[in-house]
């Protein structure tokens, strides 16, 4: 059985294409692209389900159409449609440094070097001009914090922790 820890959320698969069983894939990391493997997870009635694909092609930096293996009909890729898609973390190796993109931390915990732990980055929003971690904290909350290489103290790659340094009072903006 797959558990939670041992992946992270690297997109979701938006809606049918066409009628041989692809999906249009929105990711946020393109790990899967980089790394060597043949699946991806995806939660499916809450439990998480290695599937293999067949193929997959990119149709924008976020976006690709992904057939796999099994789904072969309009109908069965309409029932995937809204599924979570995940990668495991122990593929991941630790990338050099000055090698990742902000998207990296999509899945990382936050703790904040006083504060502690913060939640969990579901989102990395790059529409503004400055970069935003979308972090979903404990109590459902969610907390928008710049990422900016200043306010990090350590990462932990293995374990997914990102330690912050948050600026005095940009917590309490968001109470």
């Amino acid at each position: 059985m797959i558990r939670e820890s041992e992946v992270y959320k690297i997109g979701v698969l938006t809606k049918a294409h066409g009628v041989s069983g692809e999906l249009v894939f929105s990711f946020t990391d393109d790990v899967f692209d980089r790394v060597e493997t043949d699946y991806l997870v995806c939660r499916m009635d809450g439990i998480l389900v290695p599937f293999f694909w067949e193929e997959y092609r990119f149709k924008s930096d976020t976006v690709a159409l992904i057939k796999f293996e099994g789904i072969d009909s309009a109908e069965q890729a309409r029932r995937m449609v809204g599924v979570e898609v995940f990668f495991p973390v122990a593929l991941v190796d630790e990338p050099r440094e000055g090698a990742y993109t902000w998207s990296y931390f999509t899945g990382f915990r936050v703790e904040d070097a006083d504060a502690g732990w913060l939640g969990t980055v579901e989102r990395v929003n790059e529409d503004t001009l400055n970069v935003l971690f979308e972090i979903r904290c404990p109590d459902g909350r969610e907390l928008l914090l710049p990422a900016h290489e200043e306010f990090i103290v350590s990462l932990d790659h293995k374990e997914r922790t990102l330690t912050v340094k948050v600026p005095d009072g940009l917590l309490a903006l968001d109470e």
